[in-house]
């Protein structure tokens, strides 16, 4: 199964709608939401706009603005972890209360500092009574820059980034940044923020409840006209959203105006998104462009073809859009993580893999970022692959990323040289956690030298010192094989050379050879 990843084909044209809604549901699980909240609300979007009369082009607008109107929500994360400990936890009270309301203001103020000890959660309070009211302000602004950059980095027309730019003025001109009122917001960006809020309110509480949600906002934050219309056809616009496969009814229903990416286009569109994802830690910023390269540099050293390097490239741009389903609380902890937070962590491999499994053209590239954490032993995450299991292009990509984070700082570390990284790969190769081609064409690619030869005593190679070391723990050839990623017949015979070079028949004496020689050592 896994093999067959490294020549999955490379799309020749992707929608930029499968691009959008994949990433969606990553935005998903940072509101605390289940995913598909994001395209459901596009279906309520798209339905309220033809219930309007929108022609082809505004319908469009509408539908690229849904999908991405609460994409810059995640870009100050760290900022919303540092005052009220889980930004997941404070982005998903968003849905509960008006964010205007007193309300939504002391359930905001509750999660000051949670997570803390007392003290520290008073020291919190008083620092954000003095500057956090302006901060958190400032970053629901800067939500919407954000999101209006995306949309043009991704070549969305300026009624998007318009739509996009005005996704949190309310129709009364208390919204943010303020400067837009009534039908000075743009109707796509009207449209959405009805849709969104309705979409949660719908599925928890069903029409009655996204009907009385709208009607409470009427001509406060809600556009009145949008909200009459909402009402008066509640049934129709709300139907069968839980009964659709939501993500074939988004993608199916996109516009014909809709956006065709090709070759290049591709790629700087999955750098776009990559840059963005990264945001949402200072300690990962351009990590996924470094572990592209790295992985691509790799993968041509290793005599890899065009379209198989340009995959594991790709892979590596998308492979941690899973870190935005898991809080800068763990993210950007400076201590220990404690057992749930670790789980927390172990899973975010396989929320990538789930936003890319939706497209048919992306899911090659899921199937490559899941496997970044996995080891050759077995001791990675989030399935624990060993061996043959893990493909050629996940074992690069391992690589890669192991050397990139360990040459970023962490909130836990200051960066590591260059030397250190490269003997830290060096080691978890010898120990049998990374492969070791993979390692040598990565730091190849870092600018490291390959790593001289050396034999061992009674002229034991390398590869007979690493099979030394496994026989004398105890395991047989299989694990051995397994183990290295060799066939089991080539483990015996390394077996044989080795009792022959050090003249001995069985593994108790090879193995008091081993100590005798300190060669038991990972190191």
């Amino acid at each position: 199964m896994a093999q067959s990843v490294a020549s999955a084909a490379v799309p020749g044209e992707l929608r930029l709608a499968e691009l959008v809604a994949a990433l969606s549901l990553g935005v998903d699980l940072g509101f605390g939401q289940p995913m598909e909240h994001v395209l459901r609300q596009c279906v309520i979007s798209l339905r309220l706009g033809e219930l309007l009369g929108l022609d082809d082009r505004d319908r469009s607008v509408v539908y690229y603005s849904a999908l991405l109107v609460n994409v810059g929500c995640h870009s100050d994360a760290h900022e919303q972890a540092k005052w009220f400990g889980d930004d997941i936890a404070l982005k998903s009270t968003k849905y509960t209360y008006d964010m205007r309301s007193l309300r939504g203001a002391a359930a905001s103020m509750r999660l000051i500092g949670s997570g803390n000890p007392p003290l520290h959660r008073f020291r919190v309070g008083l620092e954000f009574a003095m500057h956090g009211h302006h901060d958190t302000d400032a970053m629901i602004h800067t939500h919407s820059e954000i999101a209006r950059s995306l949309a043009r980095q991704l070549g969305l027309d300026d009624a998007v980034q318009a739509a996009v730019g005005g996704s949190y003025e309310r129709w009364d001109g208390k919204g943010w940044p303020g400067e837009l009122a009534g039908e000075q917001i743009p109707i796509a960006a009207r449209v959405t923020q009805v849709a969104e809020y309705i979409e949660v309110a719908h599925r928890v509480g069903g029409v009655g409840a996204a009907v009385t949600l709208a009607r409470k906002r009427r001509a406060t934050q809600f556009d009145p006209a949008l909200v009459d219309l909402l009402c008066a056809h509640a049934d129709d616009v709300l139907s069968g959203l839980d009964a659709n496969r939501t993500w074939q009814s988004v993608v199916a229903a996109e516009p014909a105006l809709g956006v065709r990416l090709v070759g290049d286009d591709i790629d700087a569109a999955l750098v776009a998104i990559a840059d963005f994802v990264d945001l949402k830690s200072p300690y990962t910023l351009g990590h996924a462009r470094a572990v592209a390269e790295l992985a691509a540099v790799a993968a041509t050293g290793l005599g890899m073809g065009d379209d198989e390097v340009r995959t594991v490239r790709r892979a590596g741009l998308v492979h941690a859009l899973g870190r935005l389903g898991v809080s800068n609380s763990i993210w950007d902890k400076p201590g220990p993580l404690g057992a749930g937070e670790w789980e927390r962590v172990r899973m975010h491999p396989y929320l990538t893999e789930r936003m890319l499994h939706q497209s048919s053209a992306l899911a090659p590239l899921g199937d490559i970022a899941v496997q970044y954490r996995e080891r050759l032993d077995g001791s990675g995450y989030p399935r624990g692959l060993s061996g043959s299991a893990i493909s050629r292009p996940g074992r690069i990509l391992a690589a890669a990323d192991a050397y990139q984070s360990m040459r970023e700082p962490r909130p836990h570390r200051e960066a590591r040289s260059a030397k250190d990284a490269a003997d830290q790969l060096r080691a978890d190769m010898r120990a049998g956690r990374l492969d070791g081609s993979a390692v040598e064409a990565v730091l190849s690619a870092a600018g490291h030298r390959p790593a001289r030869r050396r034999d061992g005593p009674a002229g034991l190679t390398e590869r007979e010192v690493d099979v030394l070391r496994l026989l004398a723990r105890g395991l047989s050839s299989k694990e051995i094989a397994a183990r290295l990623v060799i066939a089991p017949k080539t483990a015996r015979n390394h077996t044989e050379h080795i009792y022959a070079k050090i003249g001995t028949s069985n593994r108790a004496s090879a193995s008091l050879f081993a100590v005798r020689h300190d060669l038991l050592a990972a190191d």
